[in-house]
């Protein structure tokens, strides 16, 4: 399920509390008195076996004896009672529960845990939607329906919340109320034994009173379910999230670098950043988001100008704007000027514009006038510290004119931000800049935290709207060779992979790999030296050790057949000494790069129980897991997502090249961390892999040493994004005996849409998009070749390298329906290519499961109509437009399908 029935949950005509008290400080009694009194204007029904009412209002003695079935039911009531209660509101046809009673799964008891999945059995023949169990409940201040225990009614606004943590609702409600924020929306979702986050991602996306979405975040319990509904989410509306118990697990053993490394924070982190949200990592600075988000300034790019009157708080905002990676705005000459005539001869000559203490309100308003008319300024930051020779207030005042005249000198006027310090005036000034929504700080940090909050926002949906590059010719990978050499090591009982077998996995994913020869005496390790010539790395070759560097077991630079014989016998006494005696098979012969001015990286694989596969970079060699300096993505990834995990770095920066040493190829690193992310997503049985170092120079990139542990297959959690189903491409032949190429659409297919629509007709795109367009947007295009394969699919027909045509079909998140469109450009029509895309279109969402297909075509489409007749579509009129026909196709019974 996703969001079957969410609209009983909050939109309900008739709400039943299940345990309402007359007991003063009882949950019942808190649950009770919120309903009756938030302005909920539908039948409030108590149910109570020993209390003929609840104050005023008469009470039920069972849900059995309610006059009619409540959309809703609160449920407070000894947990033993939930099952039961569930089942006799589901017989009478009740849709939506909220649990607040706790003692379920949370107790980590088998009772509690069997307890649950009773509630659940009971709800599920009855398609009843559970919020809880162990919750506040739910709040929507627009109906005046509090159906929670919190100790205050929230304004409405355009702001929802959803937290796990009850506490934390209260709190923010709390603090809310005294800022004049308001909610459309506020959910505690407690266990989520059922309603989950991607199912209120999905719900709240279709809110029309919902503006932006605020999560409080401990645990995800179905990845896939919520990467894809928090990317459809984040494309919709801003979305922020804070996520709790940033350190556990983090610091788990492991068998290899990216194991120690991929903590599970490091995974959330990596996936809010996937799916286009904004994090913020405390309380403190969540309550700075919520009010940086109410106001809603937008900004389009990181270049702050910051105004103040004193040139101490000042710096102390351009010391935490460098702190956060943001940049001051270089000042144009032409703002220089204004500036010089209008301030004191002895201002700051610069950004941070210091205006002098003793600044009139008049001074204030000048200065930032002249600041947003800036063309390099992106926001202005404008701070005011109390003296004895001007008013707060009246700063204040001039700013808010000036704000509120939206001057910008001919351009979009640039946010403002404001932080006013002190108590007393700048107390009453603050009030002002809130009821005039113009975002107010009580520090020059928590401001320029706001900033930066609005910053990331922009890069992260910058990022959503990339269009990667057309992807690198290479050969596909030779799975069934890889999957070849882990099937031996398992068919061994071994678990981890000796160097020269992770190495053949890699070289079929096309990872460049250094030669290397194996022997199993130092005999052999000196012929195979000889054998390959010039410098050598030797090193040891055992099934029982991991990291031979630890135990001596790597020399490096050795040259001819002695010295590698030599080597050999003194590193088998070294490493039988530090090992404990492992058993050792032998040496692995490796020729050493010749790679100039290189750089140690690291590439690696680990297997989240959450988000399943994930992908790891970093600064390699022995010391890596010193520096610690790496990020994390989730596969797949592509040029765009390639170059944004390699930024994230602080060897980043080291690679793009200083002084006189060359930058590193880049693209070479972009296209190993492509093929590696779809090895994790090929071979589940990898568990961990690390390739460290991953040799890295102006020449190319060279794999010198790599590590994989294996596990079964089916203990692999899945990936969280859907890969690429490159399964369903293939060849197609037209009525007129020519081919094409039918695919799933790619990031990579932008350009190819927009020449696909260039070279068709007005009318055929007036009747593809209902309007007569001749062009997409950027962001448009990209929303149509960036799609989520997990709940969205779209075929292209390619022939001679150009786009012909497209089909699309979008499902609805109960996956039960899905509407369909397909386009063919205008000179390759009427050779049954919308016919093929179409019968295409039709296989895959019966195979997804899905019962019904349906679309919208102007009914003077008539090639279009005829050819949804001839495919079993059955039209139907739209009442409200004539000009518009409604067709549906039935494929079945819904089933289940993966998301």
């Amino acid at each position: 399920m996703s969001i079957r029935n969410l609209d009983r949950m909050f939109q309900p005509a008739s709400v039943a509390v299940i345990g309402a008290s007359n007991r003063e400080r009882s949950v019942g009694r808190v649950l009770s008195r919120n309903l009756l009194s938030g302005g909920f204007e539908g039948p409030v029904l108590p149910v109570n076996p020993h209390a003929a009412a609840i104050g005023a209002t008469l009470a039920y003695p069972d849900v059995d004896a309610l006059p009619f079935a409540p959309d809703l039911a609160v449920i407070c009531t000894p947990p033993d009672t939930v099952p039961g209660i569930v089942d006799s509101l589901g017989r009478r046809g009740t849709k939506a529960a909220v649990v607040i009673t706790a003692g379920f799964a949370e107790t980590r008891s088998d009772a509690g845990r069997q307890l649950t999945q009773a509630m659940l059995d009971a709800a599920r023949p009855h398609l009843m939607r559970v919020v809880g169990p162990n919750c506040v409940g739910i709040l929507v201040p627009g109906i005046g329906l509090n159906a929670s225990f919190a100790h205050l009614h929230p304004r409405a606004g355009d702001i929802a919340f959803v937290s796990q943590s009850g506490a934390v609702v209260t709190a923010v409600l709390d603090w809310s109320t005294h800022r004049d924020i308001g909610f459309s929306h506020v959910v505690s979702l407690g266990n989520m034994a059922d309603v989950d986050f991607g199912d209120m991602l999905d719900f709240l996306i279709a809110d029309p009173k919902t503006r932006a979405i605020l999560l409080y975040i401990e645990s995800i319990t179905h990845a896939p379910k919520f990467m894809s509904a928090a990317r459809a989410a984040a494309r919709a509306k801003p979305v922020i999230v804070v996520k709790a118990g940033r350190t556990a697990d983090a610091a788990r053993a492991a068998a290899s670098h990216t194991g120690a490394l991929a903590g599970s924070d490091a995974v959330y982190d990596a996936a809010f950043r996937r799916a286009g949200m904004l994090r913020v990592f405390s309380m403190d600075e969540l309550f700075d988001a919520v009010e940086t988000l109410a106001y809603g300034p937008r900004i389009v790019g990181d270049r702050l100008a910051i105004i103040s009157n004193g040139g101490g708080i000042g710096v102390l905002a351009t010391e935490a704007l460098s702190d956060s990676g943001g940049r001051l705005a270089a000042l144009a000459p032409e703002t220089m000027a204004r500036l010089d005539g209008c301030l004191p001869a002895t201002w700051s000559h610069g950004n941070p514009v210091d205006i002098i203490g003793d600044a009139p309100g008049s001074r204030y308003a000048q200065a930032l006038e002249a600041v947003l008319a800036d063309p390099g300024t992106d926001a202005v930051l404008v701070l005011n510290c109390p003296t004895a020779i001007a008013d707060s207030g009246e700063a204040a005042r001039a700013t808010l004119d000036l704000v509120e005249s939206g001057t910008g000198g001919g351009r979009r006027q640039p946010p403002v931000l404001t932080s006013w310090l002190g108590d007393g005036a700048a107390a009453e000034a603050r009030r002002l800049f809130a009821a005039a929504r113009v975002p107010t700080y009580e520090t020059p940090e928590q401001a320029v935290r706001g900033f930066m909050h609005l910053v990331r926002y922009r890069r992260h949906q910058a990022l959503l709207m990339e269009t990667p590059q057309p992807l690198h010719e290479w050969t596909a990978p030779a799975v069934g060779a890889a999957r070849a050499v882990i099937r031996a090591v398992a068919a061994e009982g071994r678990e981890m992979l000796t160097g020269p077998e992770a190495e053949q996995v890699l070289e079929a994913y096309g990872v460049p790999v250094a030669r290397t020869l194996t022997a199993t005496t130092p005999e052999e390790a000196g012929r195979a030296a000889e054998r390959i010539g010039g410098r050598v790395a030797l090193k040891i070759l055992s099934r029982a050790i991991s990291h031979k560097s630890d135990v001596g077991g790597v020399q490096l630079g050795l040259e001819g057949r002695e010295p590698v014989r030599a080597a050999a016998e003194a590193m088998l006494a070294t490493v039988a000494g530090r090992s404990g005696g492992a058993p050792v098979d032998g040496f692995a012969v490796q020729a050493m790069a010749a790679m100039p001015h290189a750089h140690e990286l690291i590439v690696g694989v680990h297997r989240d129980p959450v988000f399943g596969p994930t992908l790891l970079f970093g600064k390699g060699g022995v010391e890596v897991e010193v520096v610690r300096d790496s990020a994390v993505a989730l596969p797949p990834l592509n040029s765009v997502l390639a170059q944004d995990l390699v930024s994230q770095t602080r060897v980043y920066d080291l690679l793009r090249g200083y002084r006189d040493r060359p930058a590193a190829d880049l693209e070479a690193i972009h296209r190993v961390l492509e093929r590696v992310g779809q090895l994790s997503l090929d071979l589940p049985e990898v568990a961990e892999l690390d390739i460290n170092p991953l040799l890295a120079g102006a020449s190319g990139v060279i794999a010198l040493d790599a590590r994989i542990r294996i596990q079964p297959a089916e203990q692999a959690a899945p990936p969280a994004i859907r890969p690429y189903p490159g399964h369903l491409a293939h060849r197609a032949v037209l009525e007129d005996g020519s081919t094409v190429d039918i695919r799933p659409i790619r990031p990579e297919d932008e350009p190819g849409i927009a020449e696909m629509l260039a070279r068709s007709s007005l009318e055929d795109l007036r009747l593809r998009f209902f309007a007569p367009i001749k062009q997409l947007s950027h962001e448009s295009a990209a929303r149509l070749t960036q799609i989520d394969y997990g709940r969205e699919m779209a075929f292209v027909a390619v022939g001679d390298d150009e786009l012909l045509g497209v089909s699309r079909l979008a499902e609805d998140p109960e996956g039960e329906t899905a509407e369909f469109a397909v386009m063919v450009r205008t000179d390759r029509q009427k050779r049954g290519l919308g016919e093929r895309l179409m019968a295409d279109l039709i296989g895959y969402a019966r195979e997804r499961g899905i019962a019904t297909l349906h679309g919208s075509v102007l009914t003077e489409n008539r090639r279009m109509l005829a050819l949804c007749e001839k495919l079993g579509f059955v039209r139907k009129a739209v009442p409200d437009d004539p000009g518009v026909a409604h067709l549906a196709l039935k494929l079945g019974e819904p089933t289940a399908t993966a998301r």
